[in-house]
């Protein structure tokens, strides 16, 4: 009876898109595509941030102009969404997840990952793995739990009572439903995404799909400005004094 309840959450536990490099370890299978290609984009980002920020200036031009530019928009991100008291301590964990999820999502528009073989699988933009969305998502869960409990201790759980007690499995389930929305929407866009340019590519190679691929671009920008955006309002909610 027990491997008959157990079974079918395994299987849809196993569904998965595409073909997947695994490496072993210990015991487990780990996507080794999803570990590459992360690991391209973190270096991609430290190579902008060591060109920006080497050799900084009182009056700061060419590459430090850009990333003092992206670091203002991100602290005015955070203060608008968490307020003015606390949000330069949340601004270096939403610079990460807006950086980081913009570089992957352009690496997968832009970067011909398909044209490296590998021994079995294919290179895809990280985010087009949902592990990856759900672990950024996890993340941003875990840092609104923190900052809530952080400020307001135990007494952060109150809001799951108010505004009366029947409300309590609403409350609960909202916060289950954060991080849900948060994984699929950026992983279901990013894949839609390459799956029409692919077909494109497949079908007419040349011209038409240059204005996909200059949209999947933009969307791929708005993806990572809407993450960061919610992270930064999820933590924001956690904080706010109710009255």
């Amino acid at each position: 009876m027990t491997d008959f309840i157990v079974n079918p959450f395994l299987e849809v536990a196993e569904v998965s898109v595409g073909q997947h490099f695994y490496w072993q370890l210990g015991g487990y299978e780990v996507h080794g595509q999803v570990l590459l290609t992360s690991w391209i984009v973190l270096g991609i980002i430290f190579v902008l941030c060591f060109l920006g920020n080497s050799n900084l200036k009182s009056t700061p031009d060419g590459f430090q102009n850009f990333t003092e530019l992206v670091t203002e928009f991100i602290r005015d991100l955070a203060k608008t969404q968490i307020g003015e008291e606390e949000y330069l301590k949340w601004v270096p964990f939403l610079g990460t997840l807006f950086l980081f999820i913009l570089v992957a999502n352009w690496s997968g528009a832009l970067l011909p990952w398909r044209l490296i073989e590998l021994p079995n699988g294919e290179l895809a933009a990280p985010t087009n793995d949902i592990n990856t969305t759900v672990a950024l998502a996890l993340l941003t869960s875990i840092s609104y739990f923190y900052a809530g409990i952080r400020k307001k201790g135990l007494g952060y759980f109150k809001r799951y009572v108010e505004p009366a007690v029947f409300l309590l499995p609403i409350n609960v389930l909202e916060d289950f439903s954060k991080p849900l929305s948060l994984s699929f929407r950026l992983f279901g866009n990013i894949l839609a995404d390459e799956l029409v340019v692919g077909v494109l590519v497949a079908l007419v190679p040349l011209i038409v799909p240059i204005p996909v691929m200059l949209l999947g671009v933009f969307t791929s920008a708005i993806q990572a400005l809407v993450f960061a955006t919610l992270a930064g309002a999820y933590i924001g909610e956690a904080i706010e004094d109710h009255h």
